[in-house]
């Protein structure tokens, strides 16, 4: 089995983990909410409901984006994963308006909270399970890079911090009655999702519409362009992400009496130090003579990037 089939192996099990557990605790919580009446219980389970939209959403992006490239599609279908992480921002960020029109609808009309007991040890059961799966998602992530998978635990960890707050609610309620500590707690909550939907938000429409790799990565490239003996200069250099696969695509220039056959081992010679940093990476890579003339994708941006 290769790397990328292991690691194709690694997302599928991850997203399929999310999906399960979004399930169990939905059906925990809902028994939750109606034993108590809580707010923030509510506002737990309604992000546990957008958890397993984001990890149905997820599996499904992670199912296309592991499929090979086609005749229709000869880049693959890498992008379906930021095209899941938009609409996981989209239904997150409605699910924490609705909860803060019904906080506000509770500040108005208070609430008696019941059961709190049952509620916290629920929550306390959230707690333990939804930390297991981020620490196995965290695995997965830095393994394969997967954008699906950071933002279901990015989704994950919110629930994390969510349901902590939810059982801190729940003992001041439980010992002390301070009934709207429950309704600031869910508009914490509520106000933390729009957050997160926000940044969800941003780095899918980043990678859809092909922004350029960090300046971190783009400068690794350039070093070991600048570090090939017989490269002269190095022009028109393009980043974008594919999913989890960084496209990197640029023109060097060599000595035009040069062979072909020499010029071809100079630049196999470049791809592979770039895939040995990023293994999973698609180089395209065009050679021109030292020296030629012609139109310029640099002359047309700020920062062109050329070589002492």
């Amino acid at each position: 089995m290769t790397s990328n089939e292991k690691n194709n192996r690694l997302k599928k099990s991850a997203a399929i983990a999310s999906v399960f557990l979004a399930f169990l605790l939905i059906i925990l919580k809902l028994a939750a909410f109606f034993k108590t009446d809580s707010l923030a219980v509510f506002s737990s389970l309604v992000d546990s409901l957008t958890d397993l939209f984001a990890s149905v959403v997820s599996f499904a992006a992670i199912y296309f984006a592991t499929k090979p490239a086609s005749q229709s599609h000869r880049y693959g279908y890498g992008k379906s994963e930021a095209l899941s992480a938009l609409l996981q921002a989209v239904f997150v960020a409605a699910s924490g308006v609705f909860v803060i029109f019904d906080g506000i609808k509770r500040i108005m009309h208070p609430v008696e909270i019941m059961q709190t007991s049952l509620g916290i040890w629920i929550m306390l059961f959230s707690i333990f399970a939804t930390a297991l799966l981020v620490s196995f998602q965290s695995y997965v992530a830095k393994k394969t890079n997967s954008l699906a998978i950071k933002a279901d635990m990015a989704h994950y960890t919110v629930d994390f911090l969510t349901n902590s707050s939810v059982v801190i609610s729940l003992f001041m309620i439980h010992f002390f009655g301070f009934v709207y500590f429950d309704i600031i707690t869910a508009l914490f909550i509520s106000f933390y999702l729009l957050y997160n939907a926000y940044q969800l938000a941003k780095e899918s429409v980043e990678q859809i519409t092909d922004k350029e790799l960090s300046t971190e990565i783009r400068e690794q490239i350039k070093d070991i362009v600048k570090s090939s003996k017989g490269i002269h200069g190095m022009h028109d250099f393009r980043t974008r992400s594919l999913g989890d696969v960084f496209y990197f695509e640029f023109h060097i220039e060599l000595n035009g009496a040069m062979s072909l056959n020499k010029a071809h081992e100079l630049t196999e010679g470049v791809e592979q130090k770039i895939l040995a940093l990023y293994p999973n990476s698609q180089i395209l890579i065009h050679q021109d003579p030292l020296g030629v003339r012609e139109n310029r994708l640099d002359y047309l941006l700020d920062g062109a990037c050329k070589l002492d």
